[in-house]
């Protein structure tokens, strides 16, 4: 995953996917090929979230299984494949980082289980400090959020897009914009300074297919800053 350091031409924000909280094997790597064939795609995040104690049983065969499936999809195409909450799986698969949440690992036991090369993000919901502290200890990225209303988990922060600002003007680590963000309210985030937007609904649920969904967001972002 880049760090916020671009070339004239590099996009001013990337897109950052996160699959959905489940997902069928059978189906799904076909719509993340596409997804990721539509346009500039930064990162994929396996993000399993299944409720039920039967899934909790077999939570790391499930999550392991899916590196195995998805990760080759992205690495072909350049694209970085983290892992959300488990450092452990994301260094026996091979895969290339983890993110981890405030109540997940310490940044400290993530960053020792992947290894000094392997990407570590830390979300930080609507807190500057635990922002200040992430980027102390070396995070690679810091993720702000949810922005928007979102189904996908329930919202307990909304950072307002200043936030973004006041990191990207401060820090040069990158930022991710996260949070019921679409095509249609992403401007505001890219304007604010957000190296990356997080989707999930907004691209796997598109009603035209995941790779409109990538092109209607590239578009936008574009968009926000020309």
């Amino acid at each position: 995953m880049p760090n916020s350091s671009r070339s004239p031409k590099a996009p001013a924000c990337r897109l950052y996917l996160v699959t959905p909280p489940e997902l069928d094997l059978a189906t799904f790597p076909g719509q993340m090929a596409e997804a990721l064939d539509a346009g500039d795609v930064a990162c994929v995040q396996l993000r399993l979230k299944a409720p039920g104690d039967a899934y909790k049983t077999a939570e790391t065969d499930i999550i392991r299984r899916a590196c195995d499936v998805l990760r080759p999809i992205a690495q072909q195409r350049g694209v970085a494949f983290i892992v959300n909450d488990r450092p452990d799986i994301a260094a026996e698969t091979g895969c290339d980082g983890v993110h981890i949440g405030q109540k997940d690992a310490a940044y400290a036991e993530a960053r020792r289980v992947v290894g000094k090369d392997a990407i570590v993000g830390v979300t930080c919901h609507d807190s500057r400090h635990s922002a200040m502290i992430a980027g102390e200890q070396g995070a690679d990225y810091v993720a702000f959020g949810a922005f928007y209303h979102t189904n996908t988990k329930p919202v307990r922060y909304q950072p307002t897009p200043e936030i973004l600002e006041w990191w990207s003007q401060l820090m040069e680590i990158p930022c991710v914009a996260i949070g019921g963000i679409t095509a249609e309210n992403c401007a505001p985030l890219v304007r604010a300074g957000a190296d990356f937007i997080a989707v999930v609904t907004a691209v796997w649920a598109h009603p035209d297919g995941p790779g409109a969904g990538v092109r209607a967001l590239n578009t936008a972002m574009e968009q926000a800053v020309s």
